[in-house]
């Protein structure tokens, strides 16, 4: 056996150097043995992406070089639980058959779930429903790793330090540590039984293999870690005993060896205690910073940092010395931080650093967009783009392809978000109850739907079939469905949809997940063919289900079908599509892990905000931070330091800008801490690196051609013949008030589209059309049966259109206030001696006036003690006043009633004297819901039209309407009186806001 040597190969490689490139330059001159270049050494590097990295880097150094070639290490990757990584064969050779071998993940998830609800139902504990199970036995599964990794036994939430804390805690943190450990119990026992280990231990044994392997036969190639930097116990051990082989050598990236011992020891303990079995990680420890899990790191290998050898060799973008100088001023612990105030200029300056501010997160792309278009245009530069959003790294990509350039998004995609897994997540949404419109109509346009020839007869009958369904909801079932079809004279094409769909389960309370995949997948290719699986997303996706249906009917896994989309759509968000490498080659866009080891000549750190770099910390949801703490292990902010770890070495580049917007989706920002102390260390000097250039020419970037004319106010002057249009008693105002609507609607023929599945709790118009419905049902019912009851009928009328939850929690008692109210009005009304009696309800009338007809609907006709008649009209809201009457922005009723004196309500005539608006809103008199309002000025009021005038009124503006607008030449100008207050629906034809502020300025927009 060999003993250790007194000074262990740990080497670091600075920020500045470029870990890859400087990597590659040492390692070439150092280990290249002749013919057999580099074949002899054996890397071990943390990710397959990180191997990739290295290959490039060896791949530029040969042409840097000239050399002709080179036969380059055997890389091994190390892992990463995170990533989903398996350990290479070096670690994990076909001769480790003393380990025990590891459960597969998703049968250990499925598991976990299962005994989860068998420990919650043994407690009497509330039964979440499937997907939260799932979630759970989720985030179960990420704590046991967490432990597993520190080498934390279940045994160990029953030590005394643990149990004498547990009391200080809050309830539901003690019901978490019980659950856990129980569940932890079972999970033990379970494998046991069966021989196995969880992942994160089966690696543990590996590791500790390995470095015993190496300790009592050290190899005789040599072996190098490089750019390791996980704190995980047994692989602090293993990277221990390479660095005390003769021929190994492990190299960090970006260890800080300038910063003052003072700093070091601020960054707290960091894995080591002043007394055994004392606390290891403190309450004062500098989680976050960039060092931190560097230092732990060395504290598990048993190195001090003085062991710790530079490395001198640089990379091919390496930048100033200055610059590693920079950062670690940059990222000084808080009390360390105070030497900020000395500094000298020269020493604050931070030389090819930009800081770039967005207003938004698209305009921050688009500058991205072309700083990259930018750079490229100097041969041989390489670009990397870092971010943790992957929405804006989308969005950089889309820019850029306006250039024709290509970027590959390595980070990936959630499935969820990728062709394929919205394909299978929108038809999971259909398995998930009642099928509505919205999920209908996305999931049968979905891209990959009938993708061949017969796509455009299979979408033209959809668009005829989604024509017909905006509006209300139809009620659950096919049949509602199946009439809209007819309406919509695509039966054919419905039947075969509803053939189809027939083999979802409905709105079953269980049924087996496995099963529940069997019909979605068959589904999927019924509609989509082979085309669901043949891209990478389609891939990854008949992975997952596969593996999903493998493990679910084993662990005989049960789902409620209405939970069955959120599970679905959680499983496919754990796993990251990446695209098939072909983009552009010196141009990259990574997230945050995949960056880590990556150079380039520039680099674009992007997203820098708080919640983005770094993101929000997330607590475990099982176990309390003090839990973990006196367990031993790192609380979540150590992944702040990780994020600021992979900020320190990303402005190791040459040129970096820092960037960021000031506003997202969501609202206003707030700066990353990182990018707070960047500006913060340069001081006054942080202006002279602002970038100016790249926001000044945002504006311009897309106005290629010279600005438009301002555009003038719309008004039409349709022919003679197009002007022959009847005029509805609804739009007699809308024609004198903006006679630009009324061309619109009736001689352009022109009506907004009802939303798919519309509800009267949004949409005035359909709350009006549902009460109004009501009282018809009710007064046709009333007709035979005088004591028919209104509150049962639009119980059962509410049933039947399926309203909203917030319709029928805060429309519903309201209405039904109102109803009841008018129903008693009614009631007395014809019970009193002078009798006032319905006789007509949604009853259609029409007449002719100088050849022109004006037609419309009453809501209701009374006939009055006297004979006279009496028009009333039923509102949902607040009637128009007495006063928007006189001005003539409201004059259905006194048009109803010249139709009943001068035309007929299908065989109904008469003087009409009385009018009356019946409000189903709050009276302000008596606070009640349900209210008469008369548009007459009866005594009492000040404003209205006298009763003598009202009717004479309303056929004065309808002659003058038909005179100039009908049978006239006036053009149909927009907005013609401001004050009309129309509709919106044809603000955005008749390009409202391009002309408006002239009009509101006093100028002539015409």
């Amino acid at each position: 056996m060999n003993s250790r040597n007194k000074t262990p190969n740990v080497y670091s490689i600075a920020a500045h150097r470029g870990f890859a490139d400087a990597l590659v330059a040492g390692l070439v001159p150092r280990y290249s043995d002749g013919e057999l270049g580099l074949a002899r050494l054996t890397l071990l590097v943390p990710s397959t992406r990180a191997a990739r990295t290295i290959s490039e880097a060896f791949i530029r150094h040969a042409g840097e070089t000239g050399s002709a070639g080179l036969l380059m290490p055997r890389m091994v990757a190390v892992g990463d639980l995170d990533l989903d990584e398996k350990l290479g064969s070096l670690l994990d050779p076909l001769g480790a058959s003393e380990i025990p071998p590891a459960v597969e993940p998703m049968r250990r998830w499925f598991e976990l779930a299962h005994l989860l609800r068998a420990e919650l139902e043994t407690s009497g504990k509330r039964m979440p429903p499937g997907a939260a199970i799932l979630r759970m036995a989720r985030d179960l599964a990420r704590t046991m790793d967490r432990l597993l990794v520190e080498e934390k036994r279940p045994e160990d939430l029953l030590d005394e330090t643990i149990l004498n804390l547990e009391p200080s805690l809050a309830e539901h943190w003690q019901e978490s540590i019980h659950l856990f450990a129980k569940v932890q119990a079972r999970w033990r026992f379970a494998l046991d039984e069966g021989g196995e280990v969880d992942a994160a231990t089966r690696r543990n044994l590996l590791f500790d293999r390995a470095a015993q392997e190496w300790r009592v036969n050290p190899p005789k190639s040599p072996i190098v870690a490089a750019g390791v930097t996980s704190a995980a116990p047994a692989l602090a051990r293993m990277l221990r005993s390479i660095a005390d082989l003769e021929n190994g050598a492990v190299i960090l990236p970006d260890l800080d060896l300038q910063m003052p011992t003072e700093a070091w020891d601020e960054l707290g303990r960091a894995g080591q205690s002043d007394e055994p079995d004392g606390e290891v990680f403190a309450r004062g420890d500098a989680l976050t910073h960039p060092q931190y899990h560097l230092k732990l790191l060395l504290g598990r290998m048993g190195i001090a940092r003085a062991e710790v050898r530079p490395w001198h060799r640089r990379g091919i973008a390496a930048a100033d010395p200055v610059r590693s100088h920079a950062i670690s001023s940059l990222f000084l612990p808080p009390e360390a931080s105070s030497s900020w105030a000395e500094l000298a200029p020269e020493k604050r300056r931070l030389s090819g650093v930009r800081l770039l501010t967005s207003a938004t997160a698209e305009e921050e792309a688009q500058a991205i967009a072309i700083l990259v278009r930018q750079a490229l245009d100097e041969p041989q530069k390489r670009i990397a783009v870092i971010s943790a959003d992957r929405s804006l790294a989308r969005r950089v990509v889309q820019h850029l392809s306006r250039w024709n350039i290509t970027a590959d998004d390595t980070a990936g995609r959630p499935l969820s978000l990728t062709p394929a897994g919205r394909l299978l997540g929108l038809l999971s949404e259909l398995a998930s109850g009642a099928i509505t419109p919205t999920a209908l109509v996305s999931a049968l346009s979905h891209p990959l739907v009938r993708g061949g020839d017969d796509r455009g007869a299979w979408l033209s009958h959809l668009r005829k079939f989604e024509r017909a369904l905006r509006g209300p909801a139809p009620a659950p079932g096919f049949e509602p469905l199946r009439a809209v079809a007819a309406k919509a004279e695509i039966a054919d094409w419905w039947a075969e949809v509803e053939a189809l769909l027939a083999q979802l389960p409905g709105e079953a309370a269980e049924l087996p997940l496995a099963d529940a995949l069997d019909t979605l997948t068959v589904l999927a290719e019924a509609l989509a063919g082979e085309d669901v699986w043949a891209r990478e997303d389609g891939r990854a996706l008949s992975a997952m289900v596969e593996d999903m249906r493998l493990h679910a009917r084993a662990a005989e896994t049960q789902i409620a079908a209405k939970d069955l989309a959120s599970a679905l759509r959680e499983a496919m968000d754990e796993i990251a599509v990446r695209p098939p490498y072909g983009g552009h080659p010196r141009v990259a866009i990574y997230g945050l892990l995949e960056s880590r080891m990556a150079r380039a000549d520039l680099v674009i750190c992007a997203g820098l905000n708080e919640g983005s770099w770094p993101q929000s910390p997330s607590p475990d949801p099982l176990l309390a931070p003090g839990v973990l703490r006196a367990l031993g292990v790192p609380a979540s902010e150590f992944r702040i330091g990780l994020s600021a770890h992979d900020m320190a070495g990303a402005m190791g580049a040459p040129e970096v800008v820092l960037s960021r917007a000031e506003r997202d989706n969501e609202g206003p920002t707030i700066p990353s801490r990182f990018l707070l102390r960047v500006e913060a260390l340069l001081g006054e000097l942080a202006n002279d690196h602002r970038e100016n250039a790249i926001p000044a020419m945002l504006p311009a970037l897309d106005r290629m051609a010279p600005r438009a004319k301002p555009y003038a106010r719309p008004a039409p002057m349709p022919s003679s013949e197009q002007r022959a249009v009847n005029i509805a008693v609804t739009a007699l105002d809308r024609l004198l008030g903006d006679p630009y609507q009324f061309y619109a609607q009736q001689i352009l023929g022109l009506k907004a589209l009802d939303v798919l599945e519309a509800d009267p709790f949004s949409d005035p118009a359909l709350r009006g059309t549902l009460t109004h419905k009501i009282l018809e049902l009710w007064h046709e019912a009333r007709s035979h049966n005088p004591s028919a009851n209104i509150t049962e009928i639009a119980e059962a009328h509410f049933r039947a259109e399926q309203c909203h939850p917030l319709f029928m929690g805060l429309w519903r008692p309201r209405l039904l206030a109102a109803l009841t109210r008018f129903a008693e009005w009614i009631d007395a009304d014809e019970a009193a001696d002078e009798k006032r009696q319905v006789i007509a309800w949604e009853r259609r009338g029409s007449m002719l006036v100088d050849g022109v007809r004006v037609y419309g609907r009453a809501d209701r006709i009374d006939r009055m003690p006297d004979g006279s008649l009496a028009i009333v009209d039923y509102k949902t809201g607040a009637p128009p006043s007495a006063a928007q009457v006189e001005a003539g922005y409201a004059l259905q009723l006194g048009l109803l009633g010249l139709i009943a004196r001068d035309g007929d309500f299908e065989g109904l005539s008469g003087d009409a004297g009385t009018f009356e608006y019946w409000s189903m809103g709050r009276s302000k008199a008596d606070k009640q819901f349900g209210y008469k309002e008369a548009p007459i000025k009866l005594p009492g009021k000040r404003s209205g039209l006298p009763p003598e005038e009202f009717l004479p009124t309303h056929e004065a503006k309808l002659a003058e309407a038909i005179r100039r607008f009908i049978k006239g030449n006036a053009p149909f100008v927009a907005k013609e009186n401001p004050d009309y207050p129309g509709y919106t629906d044809y603000d955005q034809l008749m390009r409202l806001d391009e002309w408006i502020i002239a009009l509101a300025d006093g100028e002539d927009a015409q």
